[in-house]
């Protein structure tokens, strides 16, 4: 019996590191296994799908740091806005004035009085990160900085981005007390920025130039250039900031965003960004359920006697493994009763993986159809009486 026991206990000392490990891997994910080892060179990092907003991976997202020129992604969404509702034009000309001429660091170099359209800027501001024209923009925009940095604020907290606080356009630090943000709140404000396609147009660009050519702009964000899919965004880099960066890729309809911040060196801060994008796509995809027509169904009591059942858009991120797992659950009625309205919910479509609901979507009408006055229900009648056979 002594004999037993102390087997048991040898050979119970001898799996208790094995264990301790596989108990250690079984409570992280996989993205934390393989992501967190290709993040140790940068201080915070998110990965996040644009089409849903779901996080893949995160280190450290809410720790507030000096964001450097990455700052701009806030700067060129209140453009790009300001574009969209018609308050300024591409082709608008923009006088230069002193100070937005007196920035330094990144620059194209204007010239107080100097004119430059509104387009110009921009691709000076998304490709080079110019910090003369992010002025310009932002007095076009506002009539001053410090009144565009307060629009900068409010539209962050819009955006949900708790985490920060912006102190000018630029992400110019020297004088900056309090001018920080995360690696989350970058994301989404970077996921806001990328539905504007003239943000693409340029951020996707690896040159172009301005004045007749004259001038050329080379874009600071290189896997542009060198990383398949790359169509942007941001980068920056300070002494205070390290080298910071939001870029965005798109493959196979799928768009990711991956954020650094606080690497010590631009090559190390381009590889953990490589390396975060190449583990999104190779794990993960949408699974995208279009909208599409169902059958017919019958209408009682109301102006129409059918009308064609739909069911909705539904987007799901998911596994690659799991994508070909996910079954349709259809609850659809056997006839709807009028009044309906057009897009009002009449059944569901259930997205199940693996006995789990993932998600849903309606199914509705394209119609909007009455109920039928007591009129019309006797004047049907009478021409279902008197109709030939």
């Amino acid at each position: 019996m002594k004999k037993t026991i102390v087997c048991i206990l040898i050979v119970s000392i001898l799996l208790l590191p094995t264990m301790q490990i596989y108990g250690e891997s079984s409570t992280k994910s996989k993205a934390e296994t393989e992501a967190s080892i290709e993040c140790s060179l940068v201080k915070s990092a998110v990965l996040m799908e644009a089409t849903t907003g779901d996080i893949i991976y995160s280190k450290e997202e809410n720790k507030k740091l000096i964001p450097a020129s990455v700052t701009k992604i806030m700067t060129l969404l209140l453009v790009a806005e300001a574009i969209a509702e018609g308050k300024i034009a591409l082709t608008d000309e923009v006088k230069i004035s002193a100070f937005a001429a007196s920035m330094g660091g990144s620059q194209v170099f204007l010239k107080e009085g100097e004119a430059m359209s509104v387009e110009e800027l921009l691709k000076c501001t998304v490709i080079a990160s110019a910090n003369d024209a992010a002025v310009a923009l932002a007095e076009l925009v506002a009539g001053s900085e410090s009144v565009f940095v307060a629009m900068m604020n409010k539209r962050a907290q819009e955006l949900g981005m708790n985490d920060t606080y912006f102190e000018n356009v630029t992400g110019l630090d020297d004088t900056t007390e309090n001018h920080l943000t995360t690696a989350l709140d970058i994301a989404l404000m970077s996921r806001e920025l990328i539905k504007h396609d003239i943000i693409i147009k340029y951020s996707s660009l690896w040159q172009d130039t301005i004045r007749n050519g004259e001038f050329t702009l080379t874009n600071t964000n290189r896997l542009v250039r060198f990383y398949d899919g790359c169509n942007g965004l941001k980068t920056g880099s300070t002494s205070k900031a390290g080298y910071c960066m939001s870029a965005t890729a798109k493959r196979n309809g799928m768009q990711l965003i991956a954020v650094v911040m606080g690497a010590e060196t631009r090559d190390m801060r381009n590889e953990t960004v490589r390396k975060l994008l190449d583990y999104g796509f190779a794990n993960y995809e949408l699974f995208i359920n279009d909208e599409a027509p169902l059958e017919d169904t019958s209408v009682r009591f109301g102006t129409k006697n059918n009308t064609m059942l739909y069911e909705g858009e539904f987007c799901k991120l998911v596994a690659r493994s799991d994508a070909s797992k996910i079954e349709k659950v259809y609850n659809v009625p056997e006839y709807i009763t009028a009044p309906v309205s057009e897009k009002e919910s009449i059944g569901k479509v259930e997205f199940i993986l693996n006995g789990e609901k993932i998600g849903e979507t309606n199914i509705f009408s394209k119609d909007n159809i009455e109920k039928i006055s007591l009129w019309q229900f006797f004047m049907r009648i009478i021409c279902n009486i008197f109709k030939p056979q």
